[in-house]
């Protein structure tokens, strides 16, 4: 197969159903079911459904409504300063959420995820970013990316929640499909401090039915994402898509992430695609 620059990911028309399903399950939980923890390190079922409507609702203010964003308490200087500083706006908002119902979180959530749904379904596909996407290591990146970013965020947080109540998976493999095709646009970032010959290559590939191949190699001194793979990739890593997800997404870790790949070829290029994760973290 070979290789060739990989393709945008329309997102734009999967806020919807994702956001829908979301809103059927959160009606039909019990009392405890928003007080289990989910994988999102201390957070609970609650607390992300609080963090996705404040990340609904600042969308939808910075974008839609052209809102400028209030500027950090003090300048930031480095990317841990960054992450810092979003950890504590996250933080801050789940807190003050705490005073609020389950019923009230999900009426929020229902109605400005619609609204959002009703931005992006009206937004061209080129139109351009509000935000860079930093996970990638960018200032400024195509439009396209950005909404796709949010289209994340909205996915794997789902699935964190339907992982902690017990409730099956979303079905539609084309859901998963988008968010790999997304969370893969890590990569280049991830391998950024690794040196390594020119046209030395790493391919990805994901299996089962949201999967896909992709493929960094080395060329002009940096390393370039591609979609498909060489005849003969300096390294090889396959996981599949039910794990894949769970490692761009930062749950999946150490011994963990290990036993859920299969490595063939350099076992040393495989460690920044272990590392790789497509969230601010």
């Amino acid at each position: 197969m070979p290789l060739t620059p990989p393709a945008p990911v329309d997102t734009r028309p999967l806020f919807r159903p994702v956001s829908a399903a979301l809103v059927e399950l959160l009606r039909g939980l019990g009392p405890d079911d928003w007080h289990r923890l989910t994988i999102a390190g201390t957070w609970t079922v609650r607390d992300v459904v609080a963090h996705l409507v404040d990340l609904s609702f600042r969308r939808l203010s910075f974008h839609r409504d052209r809102m400028v964003p209030p500027p950090p308490p003090r300048p930031i200087t480095s990317e841990r300063e960054f992450v810092d500083f979003i950890n504590g706006l996250n933080a801050e908002w789940i807190g003050a959420m705490r005073r609020l119902s389950p019923r009230v979180l999900t009426d929020l959530f229902e109605k400005a995820s619609a609204d959002l749904a009703d931005w992006f379904e009206a937004l061209p596909l080129d139109a351009p970013a509000l935000f860079g996407v930093s996970w990638a290591g960018e200032q400024t990146s195509e439009g396209w990316f950005d909404v796709g970013r949010e289209f994340t965020e909205l996915w794997h947080h789902q699935e964190q929640i339907r992982l902690a109540v017990g409730a099956p998976p979303l079905e539609d493999p084309r859901h998963l499909s988008a968010v790999l095709g997304v969370a893969v646009r890590v990569l280049p970032h991830a391998f950024r401090d690794l040196q390594a010959g020119e046209g030395t290559t790493v391919t990805l590939e994901i299996t089962g039915p949201s999967g896909g191949t992709w493929s960094i190699a080395r060329a002009a001194g940096r390393w370039q994402l591609h979609a498909g793979e060489p005849a003969s990739p300096d390294a090889r890593v396959r996981i599949a898509d039910a794990d894949a997800w769970k490692l761009f997404f930062n749950a999946l870790r150490g011994q963990d992430a290990t036993r859920a790949v299969q490595i063939e070829g350099r076992r040393d290029l495989a460690s920044p695609l272990l590392a790789a994760r497509s969230i601010v973290v």
